[in-house]
């Protein structure tokens, strides 16, 4: 069970969403709710109970624009972040967070920001099951290369432990394996392609761009924003039989290291003697 008020943060996200769902609304931007939001919609007509999160997706070249006009779109105390707008945010999503929030997710995590809503870029896939498992494969080794590049090598010591780490970190830089990483990502461009994916949450995000189709209103918490065309098969896609609630054991949550809804992480920074 997570150590903070879940509902508290649900109602709080919730509220980023439809920000967000208005400022596509606005400048003609099309995005779906995904993931366990978009299986909260179906199943809980909201957030799945346990969880303490929003993923939405944008397609590639409505993502990139949201990057280039985020300053001029998003309201304050709203803020987009990615790698492209800032070069310590490493990653191959985007998130829109809340300036007057802190939140870190892990304690070894560098990055310190808001509260956030997920925001992924849909990309191309090759509609070849072997072309598919290869953009994976390849996807995920960049991923890992992040992973150690995030990592204190010394965190459990200066042993064998400390050696990927180190290796990692001298081979390859944060630019450089950013750069290869959204080469990986953007290997099909979205608008020719027949099948789309969000690696990040694997392969069984790879599907049809039909089944992703248009945004398509549904209720969530009692209002209306924009999912997938086409739910049961795309949810069916990513979690099988996703009416079933899993047992107890198996309900996540974040269980973030640090969470306060009423500070503004440049305050939280600042205390901390760190700069932004």
């Amino acid at each position: 069970m997570a150590n903070y008020n879940i509902r508290e943060l649900q109602l709080h996200i919730k509220d980023m969403l439809l920000a967000f769902h208005k400022i596509c609304e606005e400048h003609d931007l099309h995005y779906y709710m995904l993931f366990g939001t978009m299986l909260g919609a179906v199943r809980h007509k909201g957030f799945i109970p346990w969880d303490d999160d929003i993923d939405v997706g944008l397609p590639r070249p409505e993502y990139e624009l949201l990057i280039k006009h985020a300053k001029e779109w998003f309201p304050e105390p709203y803020e987009f972040v990615c790698h492209e707008t800032d070069e310590r945010f490493l990653g191959g999503i985007g998130k829109m967070q809340d300036a007057g929030t802190t939140l870190i997710e892990r304690s070894h995590v560098r990055y310190v920001g808001g509260v956030y809503i997920d925001i992924f870029p849909l990309d191309g896939i090759s509609a070849s099951p072997i072309a598919q498992r290869i953009q994976y494969l390849r996807y995920e080794y960049y991923k890992k290369v992040i992973y150690f590049l995030l990592r204190d090598p010394f965190k459990h010591g200066h042993g064998p432990s400390s050696w990927l780490p180190r290796l990692v970190q001298a081979v390859y830089s944060d630019k450089g394996a950013m750069r290869r990483f959204k080469k990986v990502m953007t290997r099909y461009p979205y608008d020719r392609s027949t099948w789309v994916s969000a690696l990040n949450d694997g392969m069984t995000s790879v599907m049809p761009k039909s089944v992703i189709g248009r945004p398509t209103p549904i209720e969530f918490e009692g209002e209306t924003v924009m999912g997938v065309e086409q739910p049961d098969e795309y949810l069916t896609r990513e979690f099988g039989d996703y009416m079933q609630i899993p047992k107890e054991e198996n309900r996540v949550s974040h269980n973030f290291h640090y969470l306060n809804l009423k500070q503004p992480y440049r305050e939280y920074l600042k205390e901390k003697g760190a700069k932004k």
